[in-house]
């Protein structure tokens, strides 16, 4: 049973309407001016108020700008009582939110009709707002699942951390590294296009084939993946996930294979930002770490080339999404890769460094939530 609140300085008028809508089937509480309806409102949350517009201490519009100015009340559908019908009149009530008007005194049969219009617009937007928490909660907790599924830092002589924070949407980002022998490491952070479930799931997809291949007793047989050879890893991803048959979505990807015997990093990248390279020194080196290759998916039938770097001795490695860096600011322009450059240069080394950055790309947002998943690891390389 619906939940109707009166708010009228008359008390005719505030006897004849509840009656009359008791009449019907609604549960019916009065009040005689704006700041007992108020009170009333905050205290039984009804679902539709009708409130007069002319009344003494509070009047009706400044009771629908309280109530519609409030995120825990908005939602009641408001009517305004008034004898007023100039447009003028009529214009500032719908801005104040209200959202209906009747005429006072009020036609039983109109009355009517618009209290049941009005419940069932209430009623409606009460459904809509449980999916979109049911909604929020489903997302919330395949976030939880992708997160879940990345790996745990590590430390010794390379150590690696990182930081995954999801956008207001479900995004796309996921990476991974692992160990293929005792002397190689691979590593790759990929970002799937859009927004969403669709663009979780097939991160999550790519991630789970990635580690069923490499944990093959032979991973370098005929069927399977070279996953020492970043050319070859990247080829077959693409042959297997193309666009045409997985919803149209494709992703960019960073893969690396470093060994630790000749300190050689093998790299390959299809469409993704490059990975920044720092060395530990007073003055750093720089190197910027991409090679040419459409984004997987794309097209069949793609080469992806492989370069080869020497790792500096206790030198770092930065892998991460585009969300990182393209952060659009006041005026509209974007923070861009060459701050975040900048800021890698210049993390102090006496706290811990991811923690700086992504202070730093927070300060760049302005507070604002990110549009975008923001990925980012850190490989630090302790060479003797």
């Amino acid at each position: 049973m619906s939940q109707i609140l009166i708010i009228d300085d008359d008390p005719t008028i505030r006897m004849t309407l509840q009656r009359f809508l008791k009449s019907q089937g609604y549960r019916v509480t009065v009040a005689k001016d704006g700041q007992e309806g108020l009170a009333k409102a905050w205290e039984e949350r009804p679902s539709l108020i009708i409130c007069d517009w002319m009344m003494p201490i509070i009047d009706g519009l400044e009771v629908c700008r309280q109530i519609k100015s409030n995120q825990e009340l908005a939602k009641i559908y408001l009517i305004l009582l008034t004898a007023r019908d100039q447009e003028t009149d009529l214009v500032k009530g719908l801005e104040m939110g209200a959202d209906d008007f009747l005429s006072k005194p009020p036609r039983i049969n109109e009355l009517r009709a618009r209290v049941r219009a009005g419940l069932r617009l209430y009623h409606a937007t009460e459904e809509i707002q449980k999916q979109k928490c049911l909604i929020e909660q489903e997302l919330a907790q395949a976030s939880e699942y992708v997160r879940s599924l990345l790996p745990n830092p590590i430390t010794g002589k390379i150590s690696i951390h990182s930081s995954f924070l999801p956008s207001k949407q479900l995004g796309g980002d996921s990476f991974d590294y692992f160990w293929l022998d005792d002397d190689h490491l691979a590593l790759y952070l990929l970002d799937v296009s859009g927004h969403g479930v669709g663009s979780a799931l097939l991160s999550v997809s790519v991630l789970n084939l990635m580690r069923s291949r490499s944990l093959r007793p032979n991973p370098t047989a005929p069927d399977g993946t070279n996953f020492h050879s970043p050319s070859a890893v990247l080829t077959d991803l693409n042959q297997t996930f193309q666009m045409s048959i997985h919803n149209e979505m494709y992703f960019t990807i960073w893969y690396g294979v470093y060994n630790k015997q000749n300190h050689q990093l093998t790299y390959a990248s299809g469409g993704h930002p490059p990975a920044i390279l720092l060395s530990n020194e007073e003055i750093p080196k720089i190197k910027l770490l991409k090679t040419a290759g459409l984004p997987i998916g794309m097209m069949p039938d793609i080469n992806y080339p492989q370069h080869i770097c020497e790792v500096d001795t206790s030198s770092r490695l930065y892998l991460f999404s585009d969300g990182v860096y393209e952060i659009t600011q006041p005026d509209q322009s974007i923070w861009g890769l060459n701050s975040l450059i900048d800021t890698l240069i210049h993390t102090p080394s006496k706290q811990p460094r991811l923690e700086h950055i992504l202070n730093c790309v927070k300060d760049a947002a302005n507070g604002q939530p990110f549009d975008d998943d923001l990925s980012l690891l850190e490989i630090e390389f302790h060479i003797d």
